[in-house]
């Protein structure tokens, strides 16, 4: 184990640096707005009744599904440089159903999204030099569904980082003895799905933004692909600074790296 660091070096400053600033970046509620020209709270009124409900449902479905598909089954290879690109165009070419169907494809739609976005989070992680094998990497990977999550109506302290992980960091540590104890860890654990659970009430709030924004009757299928690309591209960017703070914490220590996360 290393030991860390009193000082960064200038080349991991700036990853830091880097990292914060798109980690902090506004939520896809602002994105969105600023892509069709219509703030995303006044499309609230043109969801269906017990839309929340069904939203849940959709969301907690797809994270399942889609850490089967992806994490559960993906090969190691380490220091591979990520194919952002491959996985903004799949997603891209998925949104058209969205376009199309608008709310009425969405539970077709966002499991197959869901399963693209988190291939490229592992293959981010992957070139960060993160193990897919290890278990931590693995729920590192779906943590990134709960970052980045705030609205325009959040106030900056509910957006940090830090205030995310210290959300999810309860069910991550019952998770961590649960793998010590059992020596297995699978997608049909309990403390899984409890950790799902959290991850899509923070998720929900960003598939809630995109379901609004492809209700707008005038979006069609080639806004559904930029929809999505724009999506994608959200969880991408927090996935390298999620990655990039764990390598540093790697290195240095994570209570140094939040420290200097917090002061930067």
């Amino acid at each position: 184990m290393n030991t860390p660091s009193k000082s960064l070096t200038e080349k991991d400053r700036i990853a830091l640096k880097e990292a914060k600033q798109l980690l902090e970046n506004p939520g896809m509620a602002i994105k969105m707005s600023n892509l069709i020209g219509n703030p995303i709270q006044k499309g609230l009124e043109m969801l269906p009744d017990n839309w929340n409900q069904k939203l849940s449902e959709v969301t907690q479905s797809s994270l399942l599904k889609a850490a089967d598909a992806a994490i559960f089954t993906m090969k190691d290879i380490a220091e591979e440089k990520p194919n952002n690109m491959f996985h903004k165009i799949a997603a891209g070419t998925v949104g058209t159903i969205g376009g199309l169907f608008g709310l009425a494809g969405l539970a077709v739609e966002l499991p197959i999204t869901t399963t693209i976005i988190l291939r490229s989070i592992a293959d981010i992680a992957r070139s960060q030099g993160e193990s897919i094998n290890d278990t931590a990497t693995k729920l590192a990977c779906l943590e990134v569904f709960a970052l980045g999550g705030n609205s325009m109506e959040d106030d900056n302290l509910e957006s940090t980082y830090y205030v995310t992980k210290a959300f999810l960091s309860n069910s991550m540590a019952q998770a961590s003895k649960y793998v010590t104890e059992q020596g297995i860890a699978h997608e049909g654990a309990p403390i899984f799905l409890t950790i799902i659970s959290k991850i899509a009430e923070r998720f929900g709030v960003q598939v809630t933004e995109k379901s609004i924004a492809q209700s707008v009757p005038i979006i069609g299928a080639a806004g559904g692909a930029i929809i999505n690309t724009l999506f994608i591209s959200h969880f991408q960017d927090m996935a390298k600074g999620h990655f990039t703070i764990r390598k540093l914490e790697r290195t240095y220590g994570s209570e140094f790296i939040k420290s200097m996360y917090l002061s930067a």
